[in-house]
């Protein structure tokens, strides 16, 4: 049985990854210092045999014992929200995290994935974003904190790659949204379906003609998984290049939800990108994979996910939010 540690393994995309992992068979471990992840992501997976977890934080010395085949770096906070109000901690896992990473890896000799992000981009100058961009990034803004931690495990991992011959992978993600997301992170999806659900009107930053692409958080595991699984050490975009404007997917949220808010309008925040859209010409070749599932699906199944959330949860969730999402 190959054995996997997966770095913010109670997150989002990482309890996806540790259900994927577990379902191919493998002996997940599965890391989590619980800042931005939460316990119940996984607790399905607590009492199986083949699963453990450790309530660590990566930017401090990794220690596991016996034998690691793969391991996947995706411990960081991922929202604005998040990342604004702990910046220090982004850096740290961003440098400290993958540093230790690399460095258990070539002990144990396993395969290395990290998670880094179409926020490598910036405001893009590229439209849309192949991964031979390399992006328009202001590293002293508000979002240099997240942007130039994602860099430097970009950096860092392809030296480690090309200096010591570690087999490395590079995951750029997309916008991904699924059930699991936290409705109080800040993304845009989660807030405008949070806002719907509470009666809210809807608060678009800027005039609403930002453009992202949103990709099913099941078309974006399987996405990495083949990646790990391939020999390509480079950098490759896993996204769903079906680019909408923020005003149009405000509408679809409307529409999807029942209701009848208004949308208000709030100054766009520093440095907030104004498209995204990614090329993903080389994760088609490479590995064969394109989006399935449509946004009209995923975005049904999302909504259902949050509706079946506890009371408190939404409502812990209505905060003003200064700034949006990427």
């Amino acid at each position: 049985m190959k054995r996997i540690l997966i770095t913010g393994g109670a997150g989002f995309l990482g309890s996806h990854l540790c259900d994927r992992f577990i379902k191919e068979g493998y002996h997940v471990i599965a890391m989590d210092n619980l800042i931005t992840g939460d316990i119940r992501n996984i607790e399905h997976l607590l009492p199986l045999s083949n699963f453990e977890f450790h309530h660590h934080d990566v930017s401090q010395f990794i220690h596991i014992p016996g034998e690691l085949d793969y391991i996947l770096h995706f411990a960081s906070p991922a929202s604005p929200i998040d990342y604004l109000k702990i910046p220090i901690q982004t850096l740290k896992v961003g440098s400290l995290g993958i540093h230790n990473c690399l460095g258990l890896a070539r002990v144990k000799n396993a395969r290395v994935l990290i998670a880094s992000t179409s926020e490598v981009y910036g405001d893009p100058t590229v439209h849309p974003q192949p991964e031979e961009y390399w992006g328009n990034v202001n590293p002293v803004g508000p979002r240099g904190v997240y942007d130039e931690a994602k860099r430097f495990q970009e950096a860092i991992t392809m030296a480690y790659h090309t200096y010591h011959g570690l087999e490395t992978r590079i995951v750029r993600i997309f916008n991904t949204y699924g059930p699991r997301m936290r409705l109080n992170d800040g993304r845009v999806l989660p807030a405008f379906i949070g806002q719907a659900l509470r009666g809210e009107d809807l608060t678009i930053f800027g005039d609403g003609s930002q453009t992202r692409s949103f990709c099913y958080v099941d078309d974006l595991i399987e996405g990495i998984y083949r990646l790990l699984l391939s020999d390509y050490a480079y950098p490759v975009n896993i996204g769903n290049p079906g680019e909408i404007t923020i005003k149009e997917f405000a509408e679809e949220i409307i529409k999807l939800t029942g209701t009848d808010q208004k949308v208000v309008y709030k100054p766009l925040p520093k440095d907030d990108p104004k498209q995204r859209q990614p090329n993903i010409s080389k994760a088609k070749v490479l590995l064969d994979w394109e989006p399935r599932v449509s946004r009209a699906e995923g975005l049904r199944i999302t909504y259902e996910y949050f509706k079946s959330l506890p009371e408190e949860e939404l409502y812990k969730a209505a905060y003003h939010r200064e700034f949006s999402a990427s």
